[in-house]
């Protein structure tokens, strides 16, 4: 039995539906396809695997947060390609299709990557306070995942730049340079294979860390909403406290820093205008830099985490669909 999948990767994005390609067949002609158990695994470590699907037959069986999203797409004889639906972040990543019948086995490897945005992030306890662990949980607190060091490379490609080494969802530890500085890693090459180093900067990279021990910030993946953020300007500038009963008001919940990142970097949400978030941080997007808006590139400005009862001049809400 041969096993072929999808050269590369397949891309989709939060709430989409996909199709994970693969195929098999026969080298001898007279092999039949009953009796063949179709299985897919998500790799999680290097050796570690999550069953994901098995078919046998007419048994199918999804399982965990796959159940009810995903069956085998069927298309003939030969075809294991699975349909995956309602796309979510934890998604992401490598998955394998292996055949089996009762004398031999083949499998394939598909990876599946999604659209989306990076951003940097620290809680309000200040910069490299943050385990494994708790740049995991900060991550999933602000709508994201630990972003993988494919896709910290990807924004650093597309013009991140970010002086402060955050941990990867592979433990490791880096942080994207787009312009040079000696306080940021040197003027010199990237330690980042794969980079190009010199005057093109890279991303600099301290390995893999002790996870229970040393403490960094997080670089964190989110991808697009499926409801909408908005900027609310109350009659009077608010403190803190006030955030989630103005967004309440409205059907809304307080922004997080990621949907905000998702509003900017998806829906091109621009506002020159700070405003409360859900961790209490006061941050406004940029798509269209000018004068007075804090600085020459587009992104995502950030005011740090202000006084809880200082007043400000709005919030972001977020109103699901």
């Amino acid at each position: 039995v041969v096993v072929q999948t999808a050269p590369g990767q397949v891309v989709s994005h939060r709430g989409g539906t996909i199709v994970l390609p693969c195929r098999y067949h026969y080298e001898a002609a007279a092999h039949s396809h009953d009796g063949v158990r179709l299985k897919w695994t998500k790799v999680v470590d290097p050796l570690a695997f999550n069953d994901v699907f098995v078919a046998l037959g007419p048994q199918h069986r999804a399982f965990g947060s796959y159940r009810g999203r995903a069956e085998l797409q069927g298309d003939g004889p030969g075809d294991a390609s699975l349909v995956l639906r309602n796309v979510t972040l934890q998604d992401y990543g490598r998955y394998e299709c292996e055949v089996t019948n009762e004398l031999e086995d083949d499998a394939g490897m598909v990876k599946l990557d999604l659209e989306g945005v990076v951003f940097p992030y620290h809680p309000r306890g200040g910069r490299y306070k943050l385990t494994l662990a708790d740049a995991q949980r900060a991550c999933a607190e602000q709508d994201g995942i630990l972003a993988s060091a494919e896709q910290l490379h990807a924004a650093w490609r597309d013009g991140l730049d970010w002086c402060n080494a955050g941990w990867l969802r592979d433990g490791s530890v880096q942080y994207p340079v787009s312009q040079p500085r000696e306080p940021c890693g040197g003027l010199g090459d990237a330690r980042h294979s794969g980079t190009s180093g010199g005057n093109n900067g890279g991303v600099r990279n301290y390995g893999y860390r002790h996870n229970a021990e040393e403490r960094y910030d997080a670089f964190c993946f989110t991808s697009n909403l499926p409801g909408r953020v908005f900027f609310l300007k109350p009659l009077r500038p608010v403190p803190f406290a006030e955030a989630t009963r103005v967004c309440a008001a409205r059907g809304a919940s307080v922004a997080k820093v990621g949907q905000l990142f998702a509003a900017w970097k998806l829906q091109l949400l621009d506002r020159c205008t700070a405003g409360w978030l859900a961790d209490g941080s006061a941050r406004y997007p940029i798509v269209n830099p000018r004068a007075r808006c804090g600085g020459r590139r587009p992104g995502v400005r950030s005011l740090g985490f202000p006084d809880a009862s200082r007043r400000l001049f709005g919030v972001y809400c977020y109103r699901a669909p």
